[in-house]
């Protein structure tokens, strides 16, 4: 689990590709490797890998063919830049959104601007994301946590502020660019009982719909 709130930019060293899958040598800049161990949870880029090996200056991860089709990663290259993540302490603060590192999609960038000091973004997402992205909603992008400002049918903004844009890829992000997108984990989790549980009744979301799956008590029900 993560949190969206991006530690470093890490720098891709090599890319090691074995038929489908890959594997990936990155530079993790300014983590601090001591606290790294194998078999530790880093995000790179929003997508959760496990850390196979580790040197001084790099650290190694192995990518799933199924991570690889649904990931920009086919597209890294040596020298790319990547937002880097490790994974939440039970200590830690929680300064962005839940967020898992299972990214759900792409998203396209189709119109930057700068507004201010800060730098608003229009991405666009297929359907069967777009239902889960709600007005000052989170999301992640690229594994940076954000609150959506407008949603307009299966586009939707953000507003990147100067520190965001200075410490993240999102910075240098140019249209045309895809993205992981992962919607929040509680929509998610809400789509999912509200089809189980419409599939063959069509019943409505109601308060005892609510409180047969813990959203409510049974006394609010009065």
């Amino acid at each position: 689990m993560f949190t969206g709130i991006i530690q470093t930019i890490g720098t891709i060293q090599a890319v090691h590709r074995h038929g489908p899958e890959m594997k990936l040598a990155i530079d993790p800049g300014g983590l601090d490797r001591g606290a790294i161990s194998i078999g530790d949870s880093v995000s790179v880029n929003g997508v959760c890998l496990t850390v196979v090996s580790l040197t001084d200056e790099q650290l190694h991860f192995d990518v799933s063919a199924e991570t690889v089709s649904r990931s920009t990663f086919a597209c890294l290259r040596k020298g790319a830049k990547v937002n880097l993540e490790l994974a939440l302490l039970s200590s830690d603060r929680l300064g962005g959104h839940f967020v898992t590192g299972h990214v759900d999609g792409l998203g396209e960038l189709i119109e930057r601007k700068q507004v201010g000091r800060s730098v608003q973004m229009r991405f666009r997402v297929l359907a069967v994301l777009s239902r889960f992205i709600a007005e000052k909603g989170s999301i992640s992008i690229d594994g940076v946590s954000l609150t959506v400002n407008t949603v307009e049918g299966h586009d939707f903004d953000v507003n990147i502020v100067p520190h965001t844009v200075n410490e993240t890829t999102l910075g240098a992000c140019s249209v045309g660019q895809q993205v992981h997108i992962e919607v929040d984990l509680i929509a998610r989790y809400v789509e999912r009982l509200m089809s189980v549980e419409n599939t063959h009744v069509g019943k409505a979301l109601d308060k005892a719909f609510l409180a047969k799956h813990g959203f409510v008590g049974i006394e609010d029900q009065e």
